[in-house]
């Protein structure tokens, strides 16, 4: 695999953004409330915050995968967080590993800044994600909730 894991930079934020629309393709879906401008801003907020982390994946000048990471809740019982929010590799790019990688970088940067556990979830429909999260030997499994506010 000769792609570069690397932290994303400030200036890359148009470059990024249509990378969710592969988060959007089914079993997913663009969510009711997207707002793409409010997106960028985000995306621009987590690009230099010190408590998040947007990785991207390249090759060969090209942006096939995307992961971003935060440390954002410190659980009495279970210590520092970090919940990986969005994970998506280009279609054509998956199941050669940059999945993989994304995750290993975004949990040693988790470690680095103190975090005692790493999550994050998936929707029941997507097998195919849930099939390479077990192959990741997880600690434990759940079933979350959401509600839209």
């Amino acid at each position: 695999m000769g792609v570069e894991i690397r932290p994303a930079r400030a200036d890359e934020g148009e470059a990024i953004l249509p990378m969710y629309d592969w988060l959007f393709e089914a079993p997913g879906y663009r969510p009711a409330t997207w707002d793409e401008a409010a997106a960028a801003a985000a995306l621009a907020e987590a690009t230099i915050s010190s408590g998040s982390l947007v990785l991207v994946a390249e090759d060969t000048g090209a942006l096939i995968g995307l992961c971003t990471a935060y440390l954002e809740l410190n659980s009495i019982r279970y210590g520092q967080r970090c919940w990986v929010e969005d994970l998506a590799v280009h279609p054509e790019h998956r199941s050669e590993g940059v999945g993989g990688a994304l995750l290993d970088a975004a949990m040693a940067w988790a470690r680095e800044h103190g975090a005692t556990h790493f999550e994050l979830d998936t929707a029941v429909a997507r097998a195919d994600a849930q099939r390479f999260y077990e192959r990741r030997d997880p600690a434990a499994k759940g079933i979350s909730y959401s509600w839209m506010l």
